[in-house]
């Protein structure tokens, strides 16, 4: 198969943001309830799957100190559908203008004002490069999202202290949150595929830190921009896992049976490796467990085979991407190159949470409902949120805030006694 041929096999995967979003955050049903890679069960704004998806997660993070509805409804009525440059331009000037907003206000002594719009910046930055191309353009929007990100921590007073955990000789870059309450137990968080360690403290993070937990956010390999280091994802997840957990126990007097964590979509996979191998985590919790990304993978390439059909330019943008992400040259290297990226649910027995919205895919309810059975936890719990909840979607994508409570209640009671 031709790289041309895959290329233009059509939206369900052409973009492989069936594959690599597919497994982290990739797109909604778009007429097709079957669809291996669906991640919502309706459309909210945009025809083009992608963008309506990354639409939503742009909306989620609001109540976190994203961009408001106002501001996000805005961007969206200046992009053109499918249009990868146009969704970039937009939400790079607008994270421009909330800079240059920013920097009036601190001028000014409004310190508070002034974080609130660097959060923001952040935030559209962040979106921005979601569609953005491998290579000096995305690292730009990259760059800026990090300066915002930090300089917003500081001007808002949070308790944020920047940490890179050594790994392979390089370097898995995060951040830990240390609550003031005694002995608050941490909650380390892996996200998935279209993920970085900064989006999750708008997604899950600060929520997680307001309810009385220490949190640390992290970018294991072929997250964020760790791939342009040569770091791509990894079967053996558990070990870079453990070298984060090596340092949050270091540096930061993390106490072993006091550390939770929470996988969100690919990290989803993440976690579940390392339940069956990490013994200082006293709970694991995942939205939704993911014990079989090869599964996903393949069944959205024959999907989009299958279907043919012409991809957008957002969908090809998520394609180069994935396989970046994966450090794939080709669909076929992709494949393989996860081929064995599979947990075993019969080495897990610690307590797990598992998460499930009913809007998304049929492959990752299958997996998750599987690995709830089987795995040997003598304490675990299933979640299924349904439409009603307004937290169908892939990660709780419309309704970030019923993610932290399901997680948040669980956590108390595990760590009650």
């Amino acid at each position: 198969m031709q790289r041309r041929t895959f290329m233009n096999a059509g939206t369900g995967v052409a973009s492989a943001a069936a594959l690599a979003s597919a497994a982290a955050a990739g797109a909604q049903p778009s007429g097709d309830a079957a669809r291996p890679d669906q991640r919502m069960g309706q459309k909210y704004r945009f025809n083009d799957p992608n963008m309506d998806l990354f639409f939503m997660a742009a909306m989620s993070w609001g109540p976190t100190g994203g961009l408001d509805i106002g501001q996000a409804h805005y961007i969206a009525s200046t992009i053109k559908d499918g249009d990868a440059d146009s969704w970039v331009q937009a939400f790079a000037s607008y994270g421009d203008l909330q800079n240059a907003q920013a920097d009036a206000w601190k001028q000014r002594g409004w310190r508070q004002a002034a974080g609130e719009a660097r959060l923001k910046a952040f935030a559209s930055y962040r979106s921005s490069w979601q569609f953005a191309a491998p290579g000096e353009g995305f690292a730009s929007l990259y760059a800026r999202h990090k300066a915002a990100f930090a300089s917003a921590m500081s001007e808002l007073a949070l308790p944020a202290t920047f940490f890179v955990a050594p790994y392979q000789g390089k370097g898995l870059p995060g951040v830990h949150l240390q609550n003031p309450a005694k002995d608050a137990p941490l909650v380390l968080v892996i996200g998935g595929a279209d993920t970085c360690f900064e989006d999750l403290f708008l997604t899950v993070g600060r929520n997680l830190l307001n309810r009385g937990f220490s949190v640390a956010l992290v970018d294991l390999p072929g997250q964020g921009i760790t791939q342009a280091s040569g770091l791509y994802w990894e079967t053996e997840a558990e070990k870079p896992v453990a070298a984060v957990i090596d340092l949050l126990v270091e540096r930061f007097g993390a106490r072993p049976g006091r550390i939770a964590l929470l996988g969100l979509s690919l990290g989803g996979y993440f976690v579940a490796r390392a339940a069956g191998h990490e013994t200082r985590v006293a709970t694991v919790m995942a939205s939704t467990p993911f014990p079989d990304p090869a599964d996903l993978f393949a069944k959205s390439v024959r999907h989009a085979m299958a279907t043919g059909g012409t991809p957008t330019d957002a969908a090809l943008r998520s394609y180069q991407s994935s396989l970046w992400k994966a450090g794939a040259r080709s669909p076929e290297e992709f494949v393989a190159r996860t081929a064995g990226m599979k947990a075993d649910p019969s080495l897990v027995s610690l307590p797990f949470l598992s998460i499930l919205g009913a809007g998304d895919s049929p492959v990752f309810a299958a997996q998750a409902k599987a690995w709830h059975r089987d795995i040997r936890s003598p304490r675990k719990s299933f979640v299924l949120l349904d439409a009603a909840t307004g937290a169908d979607g892939h990660v709780q994508v419309n309704n970030r805030l019923r993610l932290a409570q399901e997680c948040c209640g669980w956590l108390g009671e595990i760590f009650a006694g």
